[in-house]
């Protein structure tokens, strides 16, 4: 079965799935992730600038991040917008590059993570079933306006209930991954 519904479904669930991956990507498990810095602003003339496009995020240990910035004169304005920043790390600054050190997790820390890791979970997986309503809602209307039979709705609807099995599998996939690296740390 070819149908619109299903392909513009599946897109949705592939698109609920990549901010899942990005949430995930922005929490701090012990270790040194560049996708930290994803939403972090730099006043650059101005002008707010995403961190990662005024310089180079590098890892030179496992809990370390380095920042080089491409323009030298920006050094203290990275080092005002990290410290304004949510990310709860304190920069290292040398006058050329900035550090930024992960301090290894606490059991206790390891545990409230991994909730939010269960919390953001969850809410990718409820983005997913909206899409599925959604599929489910377009496919009763097509078949009240005769566009598809009702064993074309049923078998559609199976396929819609396929790739939402499909897609929230992945997000448990996903997050047991990033329990695990967290626990472990």
């Amino acid at each position: 079965m070819n149908n619109e519904t299903i392909k513009k479904a599946q897109d949705n669930m592939e698109k609920s799935i990549s901010v899942f991956e990005k949430n995930l990507g922005s929490i701090r498990a012990g270790v040194a992730n560049a996708a930290l810095l994803d939403g972090v602003q730099v006043e650059y003339y101005g002008a707010p600038t995403p961190l990662t496009q005024m310089s180079s995020v590098t890892i030179p240990e496992p809990r370390v991040l380095l920042i080089t910035p491409y323009d030298q004169n920006s050094v203290d304005d990275i080092e005002h917008a990290l410290l304004a920043s949510n990310l709860g790390l304190t920069p290292a600054n040398d006058g050329k590059v900035i550090r930024l050190v992960i301090p290894q997790l606490t059991g206790e820390r390891r545990q409230e993570i991994a909730k939010e890791v269960n919390k953001i979970a969850e809410e990718g997986k409820i983005a997913v079933r909206n899409v599925r309503r959604d599929a489910m809602n377009s496919l009763k209307k097509q078949q009240k306006d005769d566009e598809i039979t009702e064993d074309e709705q049923r078998n559609l609807e199976k396929e819609v209930q396929k790739v939402t099995d499909q897609a929230t599998k992945k997000i448990d996939e996903l997050a047991d991954k990033k329990r695990k690296e967290i626990t472990q740390g």
